[in-house]
């Protein structure tokens, strides 16, 4: 079979000519090699370790749900009825392994899943293995009952996840699609998506109500760009835009509104709503509120369907919540979701530390929504943000050896705290498995004649510009080190392009692109200097890029380089868990304190405002990791590292200098 030279958002250029999409694009993934540094191994342990933990606890609880529901024995349904959403999760990330190492037995054997998800879907195109299998739960009187999914189809929308389901559905058929050829899974998504297309709409005979858990939106953008079918795009903006119009809303009931968070508006509660982003229509919301994955899915549907669809009053809402989300509830390892209760975002500059949630999910949803605001504006700050999120909040979400996994990502921990092989709702394990084959594919974008490099990565490209075929190859140990070496060959001598280098906000004096966060000694303009062919050239940077407009040549190398200095940071000062307290950082890293270095103890570590750094090395395993060591004694590990040595470590990100307010 052969396989098919296109992937992810960079479909639509190489199957359909739209009318419309975001003005920049991403790299086509298989278009991008890594070829080491930082990122090769990670993604290699992914492949051979994290996606097949992954499988084989699917194959325990997840996957003999479809085959049982293929065989329609009825009431054998084991688990939760978004379970399916793993699986699904899980080929995705397998179909952006196989795009770049193709491997004939990992695909025989999701080959042999597809077919049991096939044989799963009913008639009409409906597939939900908790329905087919009768899924029933008992009560606390004892009574029986259909727990989150309601009695019948559809009735339940706000926590039935039928549409969230299937939305990872489609997002792994397309996958799979383009990495093999292979149509079995898209030919499922079809029928599914056509099913729901029926039923839901703008005619008086269909049903006006939307998910409680979005997905689907975003997901069906996808589908459309593969077929080219408009009714899925239309569909995507319908159910965006009966959020907060619906008729009664989602069902709601007594119960759902004890669970649905608290949204605060001049000084009263209101509850109803928030929780699932329906309190107010899509295009008149201005505040990140509720369910933080809930939240980040729906910022990227809205931004998809505004690329697609030149909706400005989609564009003007998420670019309103982006602004909030940056200035005030950004964590310090960029997830978000500060409240256990709800895993839902909290108020402005409510941002805990130990008692942070911070879900590793979020800070992958946060990372792909940056990464399409980015694809929209063609501004750095979006990178700034996501890579924030890259190197600390999602990273920490999964253990060196790629089978361990935390939910939550706290910034502090008085102990007992450790990564599990799995959970009971074990999103995160799965989106990492499909987020990490994906960072390359970030790394790089064009736009017309223009060409950017985004992402510091020891990796090779072939980029598609108005010129012809431009090849990029980095060279760097970033982001231990600030120094890139970018290789270029041009598709001739002589070819005249742009090459937009990014200038790191945190290299510059601006750790995130609002004052939520600032460097206490900001860095300046002069850290950051380029080079072509040993001749310096003006950095100045224009929405955060250093602009090479030139004529090149084969043989032609741009050097970056950026200081790499230690920097203290300091939280804006209605962050109150950070009064008086002072981070590290170092590049792109957060660094931390963890117990196996520090006697034990950390959680009250104090590293004075005037304090030094030297900087060392420590292993995990056979490999080995840069530490700062301050000037009073307290050992730091960059803070995606902390809990692989000895797990159960007490930690700390933001240390008292022992100065007062």
């Amino acid at each position: 079979m052969k396989r098919l030279n296109i992937f992810g958002f960079a479909a639509l250029v190489a199957v359909f000519a739209f009318a419309g999409d975001y003005p920049y694009t991403p790299a086509a993934l298989t278009n991008v090699t890594v070829t080491g540094g930082f990122w090769l191994p990670l993604i290699e342990t992914n492949r051979l370790s994290t996606l097949k933990a992954d499988f084989a606890k699917c194959e325990e609880a997840r996957i003999p749900n479809f085959r049982n529901a293929a065989a329609r024995k009825w009431g054998s349904f084991k688990g939760i009825p978004f379970d399916d959403s793993d699986v699904y999760k899980v080929i995705e990330g397998a179909a952006y392994t196989l795009a770049t190492h193709p491997d004939p037995e990992l695909e025989k054997y999701v080959d042999g899943v597809i077919d049991a998800i096939a044989g799963a879907q009913e008639p009409d195109g409906y597939l939900y293995t908790a329905r087919t299998l009768g899924y029933t739960k008992k009560g606390k009187k004892g009574k029986i009952g259909y727990g989150r999914m309601g009695p019948t189809r559809w009735s339940y929308l706000a926590h039935s996840h039928e549409f969230y389901n299937v939305g990872h559905l489609y997002e792994a058929a397309v996958a799979y699609w383009e990495a093999t050829g292979k149509r079995t899974l898209l030919d499922v998504a079809i029928k599914s998506a056509d099913l729901i297309d029926r039923t839901f709409g703008p005619a008086p005979t269909q049903l006006k109500d939307t998910s409680g858990h979005e997905e689907i939106e975003l997901a069906l953008c996808k589908l459309y760009r593969s077929t080219g079918e408009g009714r899925y795009l239309k569909l995507a903006q319908f159910l965006l835009d009966i959020r907060g119009r619906q008729n009664g809303g989602l069902k709601w009931d007594d119960a759902v509104s004890a669970q649905s968070g608290e949204l605060v508006r001049g000084g009263e509660m209101e509850a109803k709503g928030a929780y699932f982003q329906t309190h107010l229509p899509v295009v008149k919301q201005r505040e990140a509120v509720g369910h933080a994955v809930r939240a980040l899915y729906l910022y990227c549907g809205m931004a998809d369907v505004a690329a697609l669809a030149g909706n400005r009053e989609y564009i003007a809402a998420i670019d309103a919540i982006w602004e909030n989300v940056a200035g005030r509830k950004l964590a310090l390892n960029g997830s978000v979701g500060a409240r256990h209760k709800g895993e839902s975002f909290g108020a402005n500059y409510e941002l805990p530390n130990d008692t942070a949630y911070l879900e590793t999910c979020a800070g992958i949803g946060n990372a792909l929504w940056n990464e399409r605001m980015f694809l929209m504006h063609g501004d750095s700050k979006y990178i700034d943000v996501m890579e924030r999120a890259l190197y600390n909040g999602i990273l920490s979400g999964v253990s060196l050896g790629g089978d361990e996994f935390f939910y939550p990502n706290p910034l502090a921990s008085k102990g007992g705290y450790k990564r599990s092989k799995w959970f009971s709702c074990s999103c995160c394990p799965v989106n990492i498995v499909r987020f990490i084959p994906q960072v390359a594919q970030f790394a790089y974008a064009t736009r017309e004649n223009a060409a950017y490099v985004n992402l510091f990565m020891e990796s090779e490209a072939t980029l598609r510009l108005a010129c012809g075929k431009v090849k990029i190859a980095q060279k760097t140990d970033y982001p231990w080190s600030g120094q890139v070496r970018i290789d270029v060959v041009p598709p001739e001598d002589g070819a005249r392009f742009a090459l937009n280098v990014r200038v790191p906000g945190w290299c510059v004096g601006r750790p995130v692109p609002s004052d939520l966060y600032t460097q206490v000694e900001p860095g300046t303009p002069a850290e950051f200097s380029v080079k072509v062919n040993g001749v310096a050239i003006d950095a100045a940077p224009v929405k955060g890029y250093c602009v090479i407009d030139r004529e090149w040549k084969s043989g032609d190398v741009v050097e970056v380089s950026m200081g790499m200095q230690v920097r203290r940071i300091k939280a804006h000062e209605n962050v109150a868990a950070d009064k008086g307290l002072l981070a590290v950082e170092r590049g792109p890293i957060v660094y931390c304190a963890e117990g196996a270095d520090n006697g034990g103890k950390a959680f009250d570590a104090t590293i004075p405002a005037d304090a030094t750094f030297v900087e060392g090395a420590f292993k995990i395993g056979d490999r080995s990791f840069p530490l700062l060591k301050s000037s009073n004694g307290v050992t730091l590990i960059p803070y995606f590292l902390w809990n692989n040595r000895e797990p159960g470590n007490e930690m700390q990100t933001w240390f008292a200098t022992g100065l007062s307010e």
